[in-house]
């Protein structure tokens, strides 16, 4: 768990790249969740498409403390604006949510989650009629309502509830072939450990594939283990440790991992190796396009491996890079015709289903493709890689600066002189579609970027080997803290 001091006054309400979030009793409270809920509902209505005639907005929540409290609280801010909540009757991932949305022609709809934040966090996320969260517009529109003050009374009442579950497991089940998955993996031989992280996507894949799919870390735990609920490797001990020696006994298994809210996916290969959406990404890509034949580009984000790029190009598929955040992908997503996207931080979404990150989704489509392939994960990787080259070691470094004074520097330095050299290597070319990326060869590049509103710069470093990976972030490091 986090241990910096938490704030005493809390930070104004302002909305991310997919929601509103903050710490639970300070940021996030009752009395303010109400007329952000309020303000929410009012502009789907308000933004609602010509023909849409719905006055519903789900609602669900994940597995954090006080979570469902604060779902049953804002269904009576909803019912305050005229509209009419329907609340989940358990805790959902939030791209269920969203599968629902669309399913009964919904308004949208609003998630109590902090996704895969630490434990003290919670927030708010919005979904909109199309099933994916809403844009920038769309929040800073909700932002200007709750500066208008105005008043809007909660209205107590009875809230309608759903079996989430039951409509989103049924949905999977109508766009694969559960069955077969599951005969296929039998006859793989491949043993398939799953670790929602306590969070919300738990009793998911068990429900669609039966005994084929052993869970770790379902229960219910506000604290996550103490820990973030991310895919991360550092926090995936207790997975990597069962995948290896499931291996010792000479049956081979992938981890597949979720985060809190169950929209980021990593996996485990049978070496014990950690996967990121930088591996499994090239993998979904060559499965959709090769063996599926499914129409539409790859979008990728400008800090995803390059090994996207060229298993995409290797198949004919146009690629598009777009800024780091998951709503520049469902944008293409929503005006075009698109084969997958991703980010490096574990989200993909698929243009057969919803422009949302769904991580059970792209779980069933990764065990889809090592069935297909006839190998387990590691064996498919390398298979790929040495079809199609690209480096495989990536990792990501966030640096808290000084001060924001310090941070300006570093900025108008990167303006102004960017490196002509990275830890003796010449950059061979400048990228700005999000920060800085210097590309130094062939599936070698270092990426700078600024978080939005802290002293903090994200590092992300895509190398020949894990030594050049490390050297590189080093050498980034000490190029910061010396402005």
């Amino acid at each position: 768990m986090s241990s910096a001091p938490l704030p005493l006054e809390p930070a104004p309400i302002a909305f991310g790249t997919d929601g509103w979030r903050g710490i639970l009793g300070v940021d996030i409270t009752v009395e303010r969740l109400l007329p952000v809920a309020a303000a929410a509902a009012r502009e789907l209505a308000h933004s609602a498409p010509a023909g849409l005639d719905s006055r519903t907005v789900v609602i669900g929540y994940d597995r954090r403390f006080l979570a469902p409290e604060l779902a049953a609280a804002i269904a009576a801010a909803v019912r305050g604006v005229g509209l009419e909540p329907l609340l989940a009757q358990e805790p959902l991932p939030t791209p269920a949510i969203s599968w629902v949305v669309v399913e009964r022609q919904a308004l949208g709809g609003l998630v109590i989650t902090a996704s895969h934040n630490p434990p003290e966090w919670l927030g708010l996320k919005i979904k909109g009629h199309f099933g994916g969260s809403v844009e920038g517009d769309f929040t800073k529109r909700v932002e200007q309502r709750l500066a208008a003050g105005g008043v809007s009374v909660p209205e107590p009442g009875e809230t309608h509830c759903f079996d989430g579950w039951a409509e989103y497991l049924s949905g999977l089940r109508s766009q694969l072939d559960c069955t077969a998955l599951r005969t296929g993996l039998q006859q793989l031989g491949l043993q398939v450990i799953v670790d929602p992280m306590h969070g919300s996507a738990a009793g998911g894949l068990p429900a669609l594939l039966g005994d084929s799919v052993r869970e770790i870390r379902s229960n219910r735990d506000p604290l996550f283990g103490g820990n973030p609920p991310e895919p991360l490797a550092p926090y995936l001990e207790q997975l990597i440790a069962e995948v290896q020696a499931a291996a010792a006994a000479g049956k081979p298994a992938v981890g597949i991992v979720f985060d809190g809210d169950g929209d980021r996916i990593a996996a485990i290969d049978e070496r014990g190796r950690y996967c990121s959406t930088q591996l499994l990404m090239p993998l979904l890509i060559d499965h959709l396009a090769r063996a599926r034949q499914l129409p539409g580009a790859v979008v990728k984000t400008v800090s995803g491996s390059d090994l996207m790029r060229l298993v995409a190009e290797d198949l004919g598929r146009e690629v598009l890079e777009k800024p780091v955040g998951f709503k520049y992908i469902a944008t293409e997503m929503l005006s075009g015709e698109v084969l997958v996207g991703g980010e490096e931080s574990g989200g993909v979404g698929f243009g057969m289903h919803l422009p949302e990150r769904d991580a059970l989704f792209a779980a069933l489509l990764l065990l889809e493709a090592l069935v297909e392939g006839g190998q387990p994960l590691g064996a498919r990787l390398d298979a790929l890689q040495a079809r199609c080259g690209g480096a495989s070691h990536y990792d990501r470094l966030d640096l808290r600066l000084r001060d924001m004074a310090s941070r300006s520097r570093l900025e108008q330095l990167l303006l102004d002189a960017p490196p002509q050299e990275v830890a003796g290597v010449a950059v061979q070319e400048l990228i700005r579609t999000d920060g800085l990326k210097l590309r130094l060869g062939p599936s070698h590049w270092l990426m700078l970027r600024f978080s939005g509103t802290e002293p903090l710069l994200r590092l992300y470093c895509e190398g020949p080997n894990p030594e050049r990976v490390a050297e590189v972030l080093a050498w980034a490091r000490q190029f910061a803290e010396t402005i």
